[in-house]
């Protein structure tokens, strides 16, 4: 039973985060951290399309950078701590905020690319005029 429904936009994004198949919704889409499985266990859609490059790290360091950096230079400004106790404070929020969120972000990018049917691009034949 394969559904050849298109997911719209909220469905796609609800299993992009719940790391599912994009098509179906319920076969798990990592094998590993962050390794894709090869096919759907659920309906056996190919993964070989995937190719969410340095997207979600790209995303997840901006967001991470404002957050840690922010944090950062308030607690500066307001209190002065030592750079010891900033390091203790900034590397744990600095691996929270990046590896926790990296997995649904490129789960989620990865719905998204097969929601809109995003492929790599092509030369386009032109006939000589």
């Amino acid at each position: 039973m394969q559904d050849q429904t298109l997911p719209t936009l909220t469905e796609s994004a609800i299993r992009g985060i719940a790391c599912k198949c994009p098509r179906c919704g319920s076969g798990k889409l990592y094998a590993g951290f962050l390794t894709l499985r090869p096919t759907c266990e659920a309906c056996g859609l190919d993964y070989a399309f995937i190719d969410s490059g340095d997207g979600p790290a790209i995303f997840i360091i901006m967001l991470a950078g404002a957050i840690v950096v922010g944090c950062a230079l308030i607690v500066e400004v307001k209190y002065q701590p030592p750079f010891w106790l900033h390091a203790v404070l900034w590397l744990p929020l600095i691996l929270a905020t990046t590896l926790l969120p990296l997995r649904a972000m490129k789960a989620l990018l990865i719905a998204l690319q097969f929601h809109h049917k995003a492929a790599e691009a092509r030369p386009i034949d032109r006939e000589p005029k």
